[in-house]
């Protein structure tokens, strides 16, 4: 597994607001996406499906070095 960082926002606000995610699915979203594609201000967005979040989606949003994870949320609005 390649080394991976989390931004601050990520760590303060994402996992206080979402405290059942885990830094463990977002990698794992990252390393095998169903879809990904570069998002305004020089980030990206990665989805994966999460067996453990009831089969929902997971966005991961990454910097523009793909290793940095900024934010997180299962994804309602996904479609395979």
């Amino acid at each position: 597994m390649e080394e991976y960082e989390f931004t601050e926002y990520f760590e303060k606000e994402v996992l206080r607001k979402r405290p059942y995610l885990k830094k463990e699915w977002c990698i794992r979203v990252i390393e095998n996406p169903l879809k990904a594609e570069p998002q305004e201000h020089n980030r990206f967005r990665f989805w994966g499906m999460i067996d453990e979040l009831g089969g929902r989606a997971l966005r991961v949003v990454t910097l523009e070095d793909k290793r940095t994870i900024h934010n997180a949320f299962p994804d309602r609005g996904y479609k395979l």
